[in-house]
């Protein structure tokens, strides 16, 4: 079984090339192009990894991160938050939040499956937490 990807963007071109990318290298993608409509998926799906885009229109990134880190049933997905705003803050804050990475945009493909590699082969090798 594939591990099972969110991709929220408000950009079509990039939800599009990112969940080529995605697909390319075996990863099964979910995109949503609002944070409402993120929300709904990710409830109803319960995807292994979360992209997370901060700047969209009905709810931003940094919203639904926090909605998604206070709810029980869905705290432990992982969050990557990526952006094209690169001041450290935000970066300081994404993981602050509780996001576990944060890509600035434009990234690169090797650089996105890289991370999202590094992701999985970490959560592989933690330890249950409860």
């Amino acid at each position: 079984m594939s591990r099972r990807i969110m991709l929220v963007d408000d950009d079509k071109d990039i939800l599009g090339l990112t969940q080529a990318i995605l697909r390319g290298a075996g990863y099964s993608v979910e995109i949503a192009a609002s944070g409402r409509e993120a929300l709904s998926g990710i409830l109803a799906s319960r995807p292994d990894l979360v992209l997370l885009d901060v700047n969209m229109p009905d709810m931003d990134g940094w919203e639904l991160l926090r909605l998604l880190k206070a709810d029980e049933s869905t705290g432990r997905i992982p969050i990557v938050m990526f952006s094209v705003k690169m001041e450290v803050r935000d970066k300081v804050h994404a993981l602050q939040e509780g996001a576990l990475d944060y890509i600035t945009k434009p990234f690169s493909h090797d650089e996105l499956l890289q991370r999202v590699e590094r992701i999985f082969a970490r959560l592989e090798v933690a330890p249950e937490r409860d």
